[in-house]
């Protein structure tokens, strides 16, 4: 409801509870009635709402009487962690003798009803918190005209009295966990331990981790290169309608919004392939896809991201592509401007797959060779404050491609050379460069110099090359699916390197 406008019969207005006209015709001061609905219902839908906001709104925040006698009762009702909703606080007002002066059940209710999620109350909070602390200065301001105007007014005592008003509003600020300087802020103990730091991946695992919890993963590629089909497959595995994505785990979620912005038909059909009668109860429930542009590009609007995801209660959000939610790729302000709004969201404990497009003059590059960030189109802003970057190599159209991980939450996974089945939008990796498949198929084992040159497709390995290779032979040993032979050091023979041998349990695991 727009500032100023008439309330509807059943909210108590200002007046009626006893607060008449300020001095000098001035009309109502700064207030938000719709922010002030909306945080008291999301309060009412989940009383941990109610931690989130109380810091943000401090004390004395809303402007209707009858809003702040509600959020009274909701604090005493969660300092005893009992419910918070309409029925139980009406309850509560009648006994306190508040019921009526509220609005009475029916207006409970209607607060209870308000169309928005949890997820917005803390924006709505700090809304309302700048209601509040502009009513506190204008009523200084006018308190200042009211002193000035009297007989015999002392300009140095009048000046004296506002700046230690403005003092004890600056210092009521800071100090209390209202203010913009603490609302984020928390001791290092709980940083470290309670953020999630140490959170299951959202996709892979601990040791070798694609997408990590609470950071950002970005596909890149070349049009026709599969970075939707992958990006499907692992939206999919995330609503429990498959098991893994590149045989790697993929952690649940509660309900994902799509952000189909590039060729949403195309998209469509794209993920039809994937679909099955039988999933059509999930994906009413816990799919959600935004067809076409956003209302607004989120360099633009740092918020639009975090709201929508709270509008339509999605805790994963999907943007496909990029190029169409910034207003440009290349401007490094803007690209700052939309990593403000990727945080956001982030720190609302939504999380962010992000599609998007590589440097045109890279995009022919031979299969297998490896890319690196800075083909990857826009500003370096962009894959700066990314968490992951998995890049997708090879022709369009073509269903052999490669995955390149450039920057990892944890260990690098892969490359690994995958094939698309375009027929039924499935990708798989290819056994002929598996390590373990290599391994188990070499009767004489193999040296870190022999697997480095077969991932490579030939050639001289580099010294990179060789560090994956040998990493991954040991992980292979790690598990038990390999064991070591140890070399011999260099000297007038030239000496030995070590090799790897598949395990008697690896070789009757898949005899």
């Amino acid at each position: 409801m727009p500032q100023g406008t008439t309330l509807p019969p059943q909210m108590p207005s200002h007046s009626a509870d006893g607060s008449g006209p300020l001095p000098n015709g001035q009309t109502e001061p700064p207030f938000n009635v719709d922010a002030e609905r909306s945080v008291l219902g999301a309060c009412m839908h989940n009383a941990d709402v109610i931690d989130t906001v109380r810091n943000v709104l401090g004390d004395d925040a809303f402007y209707r009487p009858a809003h702040e006698t509600i959020w009274r009762a909701l604090l005493a009702q969660r300092r005893e962690d009992k419910p918070t909703d309409p029925i139980v606080l009406t309850e509560l007002l009648q006994q306190q003798g508040d019921l009526q002066r509220t609005g009475g059940a029916v207006y409970l209710h209607q607060l209870a009803d308000v169309l928005y999620g949890t997820g917005s109350a803390e924006h709505h909070a700090e809304i309302i918190r700048e209601k509040a602390n502009l009513r506190r200065l204008l009523t200084c301001a006018v308190r200042t005209v009211q002193r000035a105007q009297e007989p015999g007014a002392d300009p140095e005592a009048i000046r004296s009295e506002v700046e230690a008003e403005m003092r004890a509003e600056r210092e009521r600020a800071l100090a209390s966990g209202q203010g913009r300087l603490n609302r984020f802020a928390r001791d290092g103990w709980s940083f470290v331990k309670e953020t999630g730091a140490d959170a299951e991946p959202l996709w892979g695992t601990r040791e070798k981790t694609v997408w990590a919890s609470g950071e950002s993963l970005m596909i890149v590629g070349a049009p026709g290169v599969g970075k939707t089909t992958l990006a499907h497959q692992v939206i999919f595995a995330h609503l429990g309608l498959q098991e893994t994505a590149l045989e790697m785990p993929v952690a649940p979620s509660r309900r994902v919004l799509y952000l189909a912005m590039d060729r949403p038909k195309q998209i469509a059909r794209a993920m039809d392939r994937l679909v099955f009668p039988t999933d059509e109860k999930i994906l009413r429930e816990r799919l959600v896809v935004w067809e076409g542009l956003l209302p607004a590009t989120l360099d633009k609007e740092p918020d639009l991201l975090a709201d929508l995801a709270a509008a339509h209660r999605a805790d994963t959000i999907v943007i496909d592509s990029l190029k169409d939610a910034v207003s440009t790729m290349v401007d490094d302000s803007l690209a700052v401007a939309f990593h403000n709004a990727r945080m956001r969201a982030l720190r609302n404990g939504v999380e962010v797959m992000e599609l998007h497009h590589q440097r045109k003059a890279t995009a022919d590059a031979p299969r297998g060779q490896r890319p690196g960030l800075d083909q990857v189109y826009g500003s370096t802003w962009i894959t700066a404050g990314a968490g992951s970057v998995l890049f997708v190599t090879g022709k369009a159209g073509d269903p052999a491609v490669t995955l390149h991980h450039l920057k990892t939450p944890t260990g690098e996974v892969g490359p690994l050379d995958v094939t698309h089945d375009h027929a039924r939008g499935t990708t798989i990796l290819d056994p002929t460069k598996d390590p373990a498949v290599l391994l188990r198929n070499a009767p004489n084992g193999l040296s870190t110099r022999e697997l480095a040159t077969v991932l490579i497709g030939g050639g001289d390995p580099e010294r990179a090359d060789l560090e994956k290779a040998r990493r991954r032979l040991e992980n292979l040993v790690a598990t038990g699916l390999a064991t070591k032979a140890d070399g011999i050091a260099g000297g007038a023979g030239g000496g030995q390197q070590a090799r790897y041998y598949a395990s008697a349990r690896h070789l009757t695991a898949v005899g």
